[in-house]
């Protein structure tokens, strides 16, 4: 299974109101710019390139494996530089920021018989004199189909479940980000949204205040810290978080307005940091120390955000303008590294996200008892149309023999997020084996998913397996 892991690439750099502090370096990382390429938009030569995290300090190689199906090196196509056996290597120098080698396709007409041709570049070492990492889109993948079905392991990471796993089903591209790479999500489409990384467990209030450098801990009401934050079992408290169906309208941070007079300072509890304790089988560790708190006031400014913020006993802040990428759901920030990153992948290059999840709980009697951290969850990419729903199974309809009434479906398809949630588990009995779900994917295509696995071989939490296939 193909799979990408991001880490923190720096996309945009930070202007400050205060002096910057020294941060642990980041490795030196290349990594493909595109994930994949469709073989039928390939006439002649198309240029592959890569990134690079930094600007070289001095000059190295990438070595990149070729992998192909049913086609072959040197008749159906050719790169440039040669390949070495199965092997690519691209050579850099001291400073350079990106590496390009060319595709070149001797078909020159496709027919149905190449439709099961695939050609698999993934970087397998980089060649250089500092910390280096592979991660980032490490493979590019150039075929004609999408998925027609595949069995599934998310790498969520273990009982810690550190990461957070997006998934396209209709290329099998998986995205692996640690889930505490990012604090806050600023929207990319049309409205001024800003959303809260709730698998850190994440609150916010708004102050009655709107100059950020006149907050501090002693004139902050005393009860708030104990309010803003997750678990608290009180119904009033889930205006502090966002909406888990995933509605921005519904987001803990207010639209963020023309006039700058209306946008208040927030007061925001900065969650637990990812476990690190080792459970007992069976249970979980995915919260571990409190992270703090911090003061933010966030801005229009020309198309994107400006974003205030700095620690409780602060005089002054720093600021950074997030510009609006209406190629993501979400442009995000990271307070600890204090950058820009894309955590997640383009809005249309996903339909699932296995996370750690902030959610709201209810009473035996159906009332809301408040927000609560779930672990073991799924998210589907509401934003860009990925919906779905669930069927029960019965003496008449299982899995295997589902048929669909598109039609009907439609009908069906829900505006919640939530779709599989926790309704695929049960943290007390395990996996639930009488139910199944369907989901319309980003490009319109209809997947029936069961989930097969919710432990490890020994029992662990935090190693979930599902299959799926194409049904339309």
């Amino acid at each position: 299974m193909k799979q990408w892991t991001l880490y923190l690439f720096v996309i945009l750099g930070l202007s400050s109101c205060a002096v910057e502090e020294d941060f642990e370096q980041n490795p030196f990382v290349i990594a493909f710019e595109e994930q994949s390429t469709n073989y039928f938009t390939i006439q002649g030569e198309k240029e592959i390139s890569l990134i690079l995290s930094e600007s070289a300090k001095e000059s190295g190689f990438v070595r990149i494996k070729i992998e192909t199906t049913e086609t072959t090196y040197g008749e159906d196509f050719v790169t440039y530089p040669e390949a070495e056996g199965n092997y690519l290597i691209i050579p850099f120098d001291k400073g350079d920021t990106q590496l390009n080698f060319i595709f070149n396709s001797l078909i020159d007409s496709y027919t149905e018989e190449d439709q099961g041709k695939k050609v698999e570049f993934s970087i397998e070492e980089i060649n250089y004199r500092d910390y280096t990492a592979i991660q980032g889109y490490t493979q590019h993948i150039i075929s004609f189909n999408s998925m027609l079905g595949a069995t599934v392991a998310p790498e969520v990471g273990g009982p810690n479940e550190p990461n957070q796993v997006y998934y396209d089903l209709s290329t099998g591209e998986s995205f692996v980000i640690r889930r505490d790479a990012w604090d806050l999500g600023f929207y990319g489409g049309d409205d001024f949204r800003v959303i809260l990384n709730g698998s850190l467990y994440m609150a916010t209030k708004a102050l009655d205040v709107y100059d950020i450098d006149a907050v501090n801990q002693g004139n902050i009401p005393e009860n708030y810290f104990d309010e803003v934050k997750i678990g608290t079992f009180d119904p009033a408290n889930e205006e502090y978080i966002d909406a888990p169906s995933g509605n921005l309208e519904e987001t803990a941070i207010q639209e963020i307005k023309v006039e700058a007079n209306r946008n208040p300072v927030y007061l925001v509890n900065l969650g637990n940091e990812i476990g690190t304790v080792t459970p007992n089988i069976g249970s979980v560790a995915v919260a571990g120390a409190e992270r703090g708190w911090k003061k933010i006031r966030i801005l229009r400014q020309e198309n994107g955000y400006l974003l205030q913020y700095a620690d409780l006993e602060d005089s002054t802040h720093q600021e950074i303008f997030v510009p609006k990428n209406a190629a993501y759901n979400f442009t995000h920030f990271s307070f600890t590294q204090e950058e820009i990153l894309q955590a997640q992948p383009p809005r249309t290059a996903w339909d699932l996200c296995f996370t750690v999840f902030t959610n709201v709980v209810t009473t035996p009697q159906g009332e809301s008892a408040g927000s609560y951290g779930f672990s073991d969850f799924v998210v589907n990419n509401i934003l860009a149309e990925s919906k779905g729903f669930m069927v029960a199974e019965t003496n008449e309809v299982d899995y295997t023999n589902y048929s669909l009434d598109p039609t009907q479906a439609e009908q069906q398809l829900s505006d919640d997020q939530r779709v599989i949630g926790s309704n695929w588990r049960d943290v007390f009995n395990g996996l639930y084996n009488d139910r199944f779900f369907i989901l319309n994917d980003t490009e319109g295509n209809w997947y029936k998913i069961k989930f097969i696995a919710f432990t490890g071989p020994q029992g662990e939490r935090g190693y979930p397996k599902f299959q799926y296939e194409l049904i339309n």
